[in-house]
C-alpha cells in the first residue's frame, strides 16, 4: 500500500456549529458545500491550503453525546496531526489556540516542533513543524527519543522563521 498522505478525518462532535465557528476561526478551514442532499449534521472542511477535496469531516451527535474514552478508558485516536510550512506560522498557530483557550501543551520532539490543541469537544490534535531534510542534524535526530520543551524563539533563530519545513521528509 503506497500510502502518500493522510486524506481526510471524520471526528463526532456534539455541536456542528460550534465546532465549525472552531475549525474555522482558530484553525482557518474554510466549509465546503458537498453535504448530500437530505443530510443533516454534517460538514465537511478544508484547510487552508490544502489541495484536498476536504480534510476534515464533523458529524453532529447532539448535546448528550458523552465525551471520548479514548486512551483513558477506551481504545481509539489519540490525536491527529497537521504540518504547517514554517515556524512563523506554527507560532501564528499558537496565538491563535492560546486566546481561544484551547493549547494544551507544546513539545520539542527533535525532528519536530509542536503544538497540542484541544476542540470544543475535547478532541486533541496537533500542529507542527518538521525540520527539512538538509537542515537535519544529529542531535536533532538523536533528540527524537526525549520530549523537550518547545522554545519558538530558539527554534526561528536556529532554522529560519520563513523556512519551509519538511522538505525532504514529508514533501
Amino acid at each position: 500500500m503506497g500510502v502518500h498522505r493522510l486524506n481526510h478525518a471524520v471526528l463526532f462532535v456534539r455541536d456542528l456549529h460550534r465546532s465549525v465557528a472552531f475549525y474555522s476561526d482558530v484553525l482557518g478551514f474554510r466549509q465546503i458545500a458537498m453535504t448530500p442532499d437530505g443530510f443533516r449534521g454534517a460538514a465537511f472542511m478544508q484547510a487552508p491550503d490544502s489541495t484536498n477535496d476536504h480534510d476534515l469531516g464533523l458529524f453532529e451527535l447532539g448535546p448528550n453525546a458523552g465525551p471520548s474514552g479514548a486512551g483513558r478508558t477506551t481504545v481509539g485516536l489519540y490525536h491527529l496531526a497537521w504540518e504547517v510550512d514554517t515556524l512563523d506560522e506554527l507560532e501564528r498557530v499558537a496565538v491563535r489556540l492560546s486566546e481561544a483557550g484551547a493549547l494544551v501543551g507544546t513539545s520539542d520532539h527533535g525532528t519536530t516542533k509542536s503544538l497540542y490543541g484541544k476542540d470544543p469537544d475535547g478532541l486533541e490534535f496537533e500542529v507542527v513543524w518538521l525540520i527539512p531534510a538538509d537542515l537535519l542534524d544529529q542531535a536533532a535526530i538523536d533528540a527524537r527519543k526525549r520530549i523537550g520543551p518547545l522554545d519558538l524563539a530558539k527554534e526561528k533563530q536556529r532554522y529560519g522563521a520563513q523556512t519551509a519545513g519538511g522538505v525532504g521528509v514529508s514533501r
